[in-house]
């Protein structure tokens, strides 16, 4: 029989091959379980929802939880954080000499600037770009049918660069740029062998842009550790298994405050901005991402806290790692607590999101084909099958092609599912009858923040199908839909 120590580190081992960050006791790096404990109830019940948490200390893994159907070894989109993994790959082409923070801007794109720049497009620097600083008064678009780059340039620039905050999601796309002229590979290419594979972050992907570059501000999926180990290395200084990865003055420029960006002491987002990297409270810095992708360094506290999320109200999650997770790091060593450090390990080992919750069996309904008229959504038939137990499949006819989504009755039923504005991909479903008349189906597309809830109503001969995404860049709920037998 094992040891009931190891036993509780075996809860809380990572499922992803080749992850190699260590796993340590929660005490033994001066952390406390009930108050890690805390953290993951609180989360669990108040924000919905977090995907997944993984808590480093002096450099071991002390814990870490996915929220079923979410698990250690799929990717997750990290929309901004991405433009942190940008500056590194700014740092490290300036330290082989390809490129200068100082270089002005439309150094690199000759063939894409005005035929008249003004005197404050000339004087834009990457530097500007880095610290969000470009001098425009609004983000330039990004258009499928333009060059990125040349809709960039053509922006207005009214203010001296350097002496306007405006955080420019299109400015980061301009660094990806820049460094891929630079160096003559994209971001993603550039960074493997020089970021990716020393940490033992695989298969990372990248969007690219119309014009086959790395998006730069977002577009990049990684794994959880993957998020962690890149908080690991730069609380390192950059320097990882006794090489310098990254050189340590890049690392100390790019999360110090290079500008202000606002004075609310009780805001994360205040706090002052570096080389695409947000300075936080408690003397924090973070890379983060739309609707919950955090990479958070505490470099007083020696820690880094790496979150996946899909959650409306970003500044909840941070609220809460500095009210319950803050103070669980101790200064010491503490003493061993197996009855705290397993309830913590069970915690993490059940966590779910929320499905949604049975109420009877529900109306007859099953077999019955349902018609729609011509929608933007392009649904033109649904039809509810029943399978094992109380399992539901929806059956879906959308834009001429036939749409499965199997609803696990208990647990998540994992698959790959396409609806709306999300493509064909890796997801998990749970279903139930939440009322007499209405069958829920929750699908969360597992490598996103994304997650969508489908409410059938029957009534009669017809059913009204209201779709619902938890978050978005635009409205959340989609038109209501009525089928007809």
């Amino acid at each position: 029989m094992r040891p009931l120590s190891l036993t509780l580190l075996a809860l809380v081992a990572p499922t992803a091959a080749g992850a190699d960050l260590p796993r340590s006791a929660p005490e033994a790096q001066g952390v406390s379980s009930p108050a890690v404990l805390a953290f993951v109830e609180a989360a669990d019940k108040d924000i919905d929802a977090l995907h997944s948490f993984m808590l480093v200390r002096h450099g071991r893994v002390v814990a870490e939880g996915w929220w079923a159907p979410y698990t250690a070894g799929a990717p997750h989109m990290l929309f901004s954080l991405s433009k942190s993994f940008t500056s590194t790959a700014v740092g490290l082409a300036a330290a082989e000499g390809k490129l200068s923070v100082d270089d002005p801007v439309l150094q690199f794109f000759p063939n894409d600037a005005p035929a008249d720049p003004s005197a404050h497009l000339k004087a834009m620097r990457l530097s500007d770009l880095l610290r969000m600083s470009t001098g425009q008064q609004a983000e330039p678009a990004r258009k499928p049918t333009e060059p990125w780059a040349k809709t960039f340039l053509a922006q207005q620039v009214p203010f001296k660069p350097g002496t306007h905050f405006l955080y420019n999601t299109s400015a980061t796309y301009m660094l990806s740029a820049a460094v891929q002229k630079a160096t003559g590979q994209t971001t993603l290419d550039y960074l493997k062998p020089r970021l990716f594979e020393p940490l033992g972050i695989a298969n990372p992907t990248w969007e690219l842009s119309p014009q086959g570059i790395s998006t730069g501000g977002y577009g990049l999926s990684v794994r959880t550790e993957d998020i962690a180990k890149f908080g690991q290395l730069y609380l390192q200084k950059g320097k990882w298994n006794g090489k310098q990865l990254v050189p340590e003055a890049w690392v100390s420029a790019a999360t110090a405050r290079q500008t202000s960006n606002g004075s609310n002491p009780k805001s994360d987002w205040d706090q002052g901005y570096g080389y695409q990297f947000w300075r936080c409270r408690h003397g924090a810095y973070r890379g983060d991402g739309a609707f919950g992708q955090y990479c958070i360094v505490l470099p007083e506290q020696d820690a880094v806290v790496a979150i996946t999320a899909g959650v409306r109200d970003m500044q909840a999650v941070l609220n809460l790692v500095w009210d319950k997770l803050l103070p669980a790091l101790k200064d010491a060593p503490l003493a061993a607590d197996e009855g705290a450090a397993q309830k913590l390990a069970g915690a993490l080992k059940a966590l779910s999101v929320r499905r949604p919750e049975g109420k009877g069996p529900g109306p007859k309904v099953t077999g019955k084909k349902y018609m729609f008229p011509a929608n933007d959504g392009k649904l033109a038939a649904l039809t509810l099958e029943r399978g094992a137990g109380d399992e539901v499949t929806l059956v879906a006819q959308v834009a001429g092609a036939e749409r499965r989504i199997e609803c696990a009755s208990t647990g998540w039923k994992s698959g790959r599912v396409a609806w709306g504005r999300q493509p064909e991909q890796p997801a998990a479903a749970a279903g139930a009858w939440t009322a007499d008349d209405t069958f829920t189906a929750k699908v969360c597309f597992t490598e996103t923040p994304f997650v969508l809830t489908l409410r059938l109503k029957f009534t009669g001969a017809e059913v009204r199908v209201e779709p619902e995404w938890n978050v978005g860049f635009g409205p959340t709920k989609e038109p209501a839909l009525v089928g007809k037998q």
